[in-house]
């Protein structure tokens, strides 16, 4: 049997038609429409699922499931979008909208971040672990929380919002509206501020660094001039590596996940960023070197951890 997985975005809509050995053999894709009802967009998602077993000969009676990854507020045991801040989604019954567009009954939901953490889990970097996490490094830090092999969202669905823990009485505000988020400081967006702050410092200070020379500063602008032997960008980096470890600390003595997979696109530093992160992290752990320690990698399914997780809903 097959099954169908959905990533749905504020910007597109990913279908994947997933095999039983959890790969995406055939992959649909078209825009959301964001702007539009929430009966549209249903009505889109169904067409992708037919469009991706019809791509691979096959029906809907060989499909076991259909997930379906979506941002915000995911009601699993009802297949309803309590809300989602990008998507026009309050209380919208996404699950059985889709179902009656199909005539197809098995219809699941789950948050999107949490999805792709159960992808990791059942098919990348986490794989053959019963308790993970995912933490994506990205506009924002998403998460997801696997315990014993299970999403874990809370009584009302809404936890695993890794992000918006503090670890910064006072400081930073965040999008949340809350100041001093781990969001704040270790997203992209916080090493883009914090590049930022750093060539406007030396410049009043009139030190040179390669990163004022950067046509358009990114999440990589100071990652680069360190790799190039910048010191401005060294401290810039050895800054954000400092917060991130603090709140992936954080996550370990609170959790003590067997395996946290980090994802997004800071996460494309790979080794050197994991090689940074562990002896602030093995410092401060709870448990120190007694315990057996939580280990650190970076996330192996990219953009189809959604789908894959998705498919894997039931």
């Amino acid at each position: 049997m097959y099954r169908i997985g959905v990533d749905l975005g504020g910007t597109n809509i990913a279908v994947g038609l997933v095999n039983e050995a959890h790969k995406i053999v055939k992959k649909q894709s078209a825009p959301t429409g964001a702007e539009r009802a929430g009966e549209a967009i249903a009505a889109d998602i169904a067409k992708l699922c037919l469009a991706v077993c019809h791509a691979e000969g096959i029906t809907l009676r060989d499909v076991a499931c259909i997930g379906i990854a979506t941002p915000g507020i995911a009601n699993v045991d009802t297949g309803v979008v309590e809300y989602s801040c990008n998507l026009p989604f309050r209380k919208f019954p996404l699950a059985e909208c889709v179902g009656k567009e199909l005539g197809f009954d098995n219809v699941k939901i789950a948050n999107d971040a949490n999805a792709a953490a159960l992808g990791e889990a059942v098919a990348g970097a986490a794989k053959g672990s019963k308790n993970s996490m995912m933490i994506t490094l990205g506009t924002g830090v998403g998460g997801g929380i696997i315990l014993d092999g299970k999403i874990y969202a809370g009584f009302n669905h809404a936890g695993g919002e890794l992000g918006h823990v503090v670890i910064e009485v006072d400081g930073a505000l965040c999008g949340c509206g809350r100041r001093g988020c781990w969001e704040a400081y270790s997203s992209a967006t916080a090493l883009i501020r914090m590049t930022k702050e750093k060539i406007e410092e030396c410049r009043a200070e009139g030190q040179s660094t390669a990163m004022a020379d950067a046509a358009k500063i990114t999440g990589r602008t100071a990652c680069d001039a360190m790799r190039a032997g910048d010191e401005a960008a060294k401290e810039v980096y050895d800054k954000y590596v400092k917060y991130l470890a603090c709140g992936l600390t954080n996550m370990i003595n609170i959790f003590q996940p067997q395996v946290i997979s980090l994802g997004g696109g800071v996460s494309g530093e790979g080794q050197s960023l994991i090689d940074a992160l562990l002896p602030l992290i093995r410092k401060e752990q709870y448990g120190g070197d007694v315990v057996e320690l939580t280990q650190l990698r970076i996330a192996e399914l990219g953009n189809d951890a959604g789908i894959i997780g998705a498919a894997m809903l039931n």
